[in-house]
């Protein structure tokens, strides 16, 4: 974990993250929390993390999701040598 992101501050939103119910409670709250584009562009990241691991190359992932390649390698660096938090919510979700 990064030491620099461990304060207590992000302690407290992640646990009011964790009190969501349902995604009309995510809606709700990211959108207080979060730009349009901020919230676009972490959602995009996702996108681009769950097509790099069903094995998309590069090109299919910036004409599926728009994102620069730059952004895709950064995902792909994040999968490879990150904390495996990506792989841990995928795990959790399964097939949804």
């Amino acid at each position: 974990m990064n030491k620099k992101l461990k304060t207590e501050a992000v302690d407290h939103l992640f646990q009011a993250v964790l009190t969501l119910k349902s995604v009309e409670e995510c809606y709700t709250f990211f959108e207080d929390v979060c730009t349009v584009n901020e919230l676009l562009s972490l959602s995009q990241r996702y996108e681009v993390a769950k097509m790099l691991r069903e094995g998309h190359t590069y090109l299919e992932i910036a004409e599926k999701t728009g994102a620069s390649t730059a952004t895709i390698s950064r995902v792909n660096r994040s999968l490879n040598y990150g904390n495996d938090g990506y792989d841990m919510v995928f795990g959790r979700l399964g097939g949804k």
